[in-house]
């Protein structure tokens, strides 16, 4: 999730917050900008979550980090290598291979990510070497496993806007991916978002305190109870 040793960590971050937070603050956000401007209510924005079939590696894979984009194709990894020695440390490859269930990504693409300082792979498409991927505590979020090889032939896109698991992704943008999945926001809203995820965490941390002193989500969240009734 980090830079490699001597490496400056790149100034855009999460903060810490997971990715069912942010998701939660990035429509939080959106809601804030369309409220009294019909013109960005009516425009139909893409989703902030990347489709959840796009999961963890490995159980405990967790990254943070500036989005630096790969296209290439199914079941040929060039663009992939090519990927490794141009992205900044620090930054996460998030890749479109067309969803191919292939091995794109394994053992020695780790090894030279992990030297290079790359924090992460988002993939929509298959890896291998997943005992690899785990020891080496490489965070690595894909649509599947494969152990189906690839060919070098397609030179692929690199730092181009692309669509993964149905989100717009430009280079720049902040990734986050954990145990509920990915998600991918904007670098122009990144700020905002962070500042009401600030203010969503603190208001659970709230009420997990109030639910620990006998308090009901019924209460709280002013939720109907069973009859009907408002609490």
């Amino acid at each position: 999730m980090t830079a490699a040793a001597g490496e400056a960590r790149p100034a855009l971050d999460a903060r810490g917050h997971s990715s069912a937070t942010l998701y939660e603050a990035a429509l939080s956000e959106r809601h804030s900008r369309s409220r009294g401007a019909p013109e960005v209510a009516d425009e139909v924005e893409p989703d902030f979550a990347v489709d959840p079939a796009i999961r963890p590696a490995w159980p405990g894979a967790a990254v943070a980090g500036p989005a630096f984009t790969v296209q290439g194709a199914a079941g040929d990894n060039l663009v992939l290598h090519r990927a490794v020695v141009a992205a900044p440390a620090g930054h996460v490859l998030v890749a479109d291979v067309g969803s191919g269930v292939f091995g794109h990504w394994g053992e020695v693409l780790t090894v030279a990510a992990r030297a290079r300082g790359i924090a992460g792979l988002v993939i929509d498409g298959g890896v291998r070497d997943i005992d690899q991927l785990r020891e080496l505590r490489f965070p690595v979020f894909s649509r599947n496993n494969s152990l189906r090889g690839t060919t070098k032939l397609f030179a692929g896109e690199l730092g181009v806007d692309i669509v993964l698991g149905g989100v717009r992704v430009s280079t720049g943008d902040l990734v986050v991916g954990d145990v509920d999945g990915v998600v991918i926001l904007a670098r122009s809203h990144v700020s905002a978002v962070l500042a009401f995820a600030d203010r969503r965490a603190k208001h659970e941390r709230a009420i997990m305190q109030a639910l620990r002193a006998g308090a009901t989500t019924l209460e709280l969240y002013r939720f109907s109870d069973a009859s009907g009734e408002q609490p």
